[in-house]
């Protein structure tokens, strides 16, 4: 029965038809092995800044290159509401490098880029691979680095913890940050990964249906979409600014729509009006047990735990269908989603002081707080004006 209902939940629709949605937006081309796609000349490729294909093959040029996925991120690669483009191109770009061996990829990063790394460095690469593997969110980040007049972030995570990340949310780390719009740059021929890259964008769906009233805008759908993986990150208390989803969403509604339209167009639990802008959920218990046998594994896992009993040990289907016919049953959705957010932000931004030494710590951790103050500022400046 549970292999049924994932049938039903999950397979609406084709790889091969989302790989080639993607190839005409620019996210990603299927090409050889460790293609670089920063360069698509299709002109429906999504903008990013000006002349990004230039910076992007650079900065890459400065590491080893057996990557099976590069993407960058964040509010140096796409426009957030507030920011101007003279602010864009000053702040730090945000990258993610899935590799297939992290002792062979240290070991050569070592070579090129000592620099990059904390005191760490000492202990070699051996040992650095297995503090990214080992705690945490599975991923290494080298902070304010300087490469090619930019300062850069980067964040080292392997092919393994990456598809297990975004298939069972063990994290959602890594597989948050895919919930939104990035930049692909490198993409292989690892069919697992694309499955995982598919998988994880129609749990995002899934639970954000959970969450949402029967009859919502697209908008709103996509604010749910961008915020799965800040539900319950210490880091949106002291150190984010309080706008950051709404601002990640609101200039960039066309990027969402193009990320998941086939999603939603394809999906049998909704119906979708793309000239109005709205959707319309099944909320039925019925409905809404078939959304939660189609959540990531974790997740199911966090959500059993705040309903079962001790001593019970019922079996996840039949705990599932209470919750889905249970008033709350967004809410429990929520709080499991919450739980695993708030354990990987909290161990991850503890490795983060080991991995990016004192300065940077501190220095990063500078910058975020002043982000924070002046989207205070603004919002206090909006508030006033109206």
């Amino acid at each position: 029965m549970l292999k049924f209902f994932h049938m039903r939940c999950i397979s609406y629709f084709t790889l091969s038809e989302f790989c080639f949605q993607l190839y005409l937006c620019g996210y990603f081309v299927h090409k050889p092995v460790c293609t670089l796609v920063v360069d698509c000349p299709n002109k429906m490729t999504l903008p990013a800044l000006q002349n990004t294909g230039v910076i992007y093959r650079r900065i890459l040029s400065q590491f080893p290159q057996d990557i099976s996925l590069a993407f960058a991120y964040g509010s140096g690669v796409f426009k957030q509401h507030g920011t101007s483009q003279g602010q864009m191109e000053k702040n730090m770009l945000d990258f993610v490098f899935a590799v297939d061996d992290p002792v062979t990829w240290h070991t050569m990063n070592l070579l090129q880029n000592r620099r990059h790394y904390s005191i760490l460095k000492i202990l070699g690469p051996t040992k650095i691979s297995s503090i990214q593997n080992d705690y945490g969110a599975s991923v290494y980040y080298n902070t304010l680095v300087p490469a090619d007049g930019r300062i850069i972030k980067y964040g080292v995570i392997s092919t393994d913890s990456l598809i297990d990340d975004l298939m069972h949310w063990k994290t959602l780390y890594v597989a948050g940050r895919l919930h939104k719009p990035v930049k692909m740059l490198v993409q292989n021929e690892n069919g697992k990964l694309r499955a995982a890259l598919v998988s994880n964008l129609k749990s995002a769906v899934m639970a954000s249906f959970l969450m949402l009233p029967e009859s919502f805008t697209e908008e709103e759908l996509f604010l749910q979409i961008a915020g799965l993986s800040y539900a319950g990150d210490f880091r949106m208390k002291i150190g984010e600014d309080k706008s950051k989803v709404s601002n990640i969403v609101k200039d960039n509604i066309q990027h969402f729509r193009i990320l998941y339209s086939n999603i939603l167009r394809d999906c049998p639990q909704v119906v979708y009006k793309p000239p109005q802008g709205r959707l319309e959920v099944d909320k039925s218990p019925e409905g809404q047990f078939i959304q939660l046998m189609a959540l990531p594994r974790t997740l199911q896992q966090r959500i059993t735990k705040l309903v079962d009993l001790p001593g019970k040990n019922r079996d996840v289907e039949e705990i599932l269908l209470q919750v889905a016919q249970d008033p709350d049953c967004g809410a429990m959705v929520h709080q499991g989603i919450s739980s695993i957010v708030k354990s990987s932000s909290i161990t991850q931004s503890i490795k983060g002081i080991a991995t990016a030494g004192l300065w940077k710590t501190v220095s990063y951790s500078s910058k975020k707080l002043m982000k924070m103050w002046k989207g205070w500022k603004r919002k206090q400046s909006v508030s006033q004006t109206s």
